[in-house]
């Protein structure tokens, strides 16, 4: 097994707006090795939500190689990626995503259900609230939940599939500082103990500073990785 969980070489991304060509990114190599826990920030127009997009495998590069856990999806069709992202990818999202009318256990269950796992969903979406510290909320919805422990479910659904990566954007950006400095603090210690390689897409200098090393993007091109 490689040491990188991600491997991007020479990613290009081209969006054709009727006459106009707009280049979202022009050449990115990154590798990402397993368990670690990064940034990727740069300013409006960067190219960071579209290279976040491609490494989520929610969307394919114009041209360039990706490889993901071992597997090249660089070329993969829609519904290849769609299992490639489910099986490898847990996404958190600033806004949580979660079901309204269902309960917290409820939507933690969902990834495993649409990778057809879901013969132990129940035990193991416990047991992913539990590692969020939210064993005591599992017959919640989310109505009834607060901002951060709202984002907490949405990490136990992230988690759940025990996915090779996962990719955080803005995770704190609905929360007040005290709830964001949890979630924070709650997905280094996850990285820490579970070795899950946590990609964190913010604007936030403060959250990028938790991570080991940061990935800025200018113009669709990696300006500083390190």
């Amino acid at each position: 097994m490689s040491d990188w969980v991600i491997e991007a070489h020479d990613l290009t991304k081209v969006y054709k707006m009727g006459d106009v060509q707009v280049n979202a990114l022009c050449g990115v190599n990154i590798l990402i090795r397993r368990g670690e826990m990064l940034s990727i920030m740069g300013p409006s127009g960067s190219g960071k939500s579209t290279l976040m997009n491609i490494l989520g495998c929610l969307d394919r590069p114009s041209s360039g190689e990706y490889i993901l856990d071992g597997e090249r999806v660089s070329k993969l069709n829609d519904d290849q990626l769609a299992s490639i992202r489910n099986r490898k990818v847990g996404f958190i999202f600033q806004s949580f995503n979660l079901l309204p009318r269902q309960t917290a256990l409820s939507n933690v269950e969902l990834p495993m259900r649409y990778a057809g796992q879901a013969r132990d969903g129940k035990k193991r979406a416990r047991q992913a609230l539990e590692a969020v510290g939210l064993s005591d909320r599992v017959t919640h919805r989310p109505m009834e939940l607060s901002g951060g422990q709202q984002q907490r479910v949405a990490i136990a659904r992230a988690l759940v599939n025990d996915p090779a990566i996962i990719m955080a954007d803005e995770p704190t950006g609905n929360l007040d500082s005290k709830s964001g400095k949890e979630i924070i603090d709650l997905l280094t210690r996850l990285n820490r103990e579970r070795q899950t390689t946590v990609i964190i897409v913010t604007h936030d200098p403060n959250i990028a500073a938790h991570t080991q090393r940061v990935i800025r993007l200018f113009d669709g091109l990696v300006e500083v990785d390190g």
